[in-house]
């Protein structure tokens, strides 16, 4: 089983920037794509972006513009740089890795965006 660590998240401040990593415990070019994920309580989990095996990407409607995704291969690492930053962005940030047989999540990390 993949082993998937999210980290970078934190208290910004509206307007502010934060940059998520994702760490992976295999090399990340053997997945399909990785993608980041939002949830907040009560509501059910939103993609946010996509990178492909590739080098793709693709985003949500509501962090187009905003939110950049990337990744470091010789790192094993996926980033989510996440700039102006709005209340309605605060959510755990879930990290997910989709391979040829299974799928991987990390354990997320919390993003919180004070007005």
């Amino acid at each position: 089983q993949v082993q998937l660590v999210e980290s970078g998240g934190g208290l910004v401040q509206a307007g502010g920037t934060l940059r998520l990593s994702c760490a992976a415990s295999l090399s990340i070019s053997t997945f399909n794509y990785m993608a980041w994920y939002r949830q907040v309580p009560g509501k059910q989990r939103e993609w946010v972006a996509t990178i492909t095996q590739g080098g793709s990407r693709a985003y949500s409607d509501s962090v187009r513009g905003r939110f950049s995704v990337s990744r470091d291969i010789a790192r094993n690492t996926m980033y989510l740089q996440m700039s102006s930053l709005k209340p309605d962005d605060t959510a755990v940030y879930y990290c997910k890795a989709q391979g040829p047989s299974q799928t991987d999540w990390g354990q997320g990390t919390q993003v919180t965006v004070s007005s």
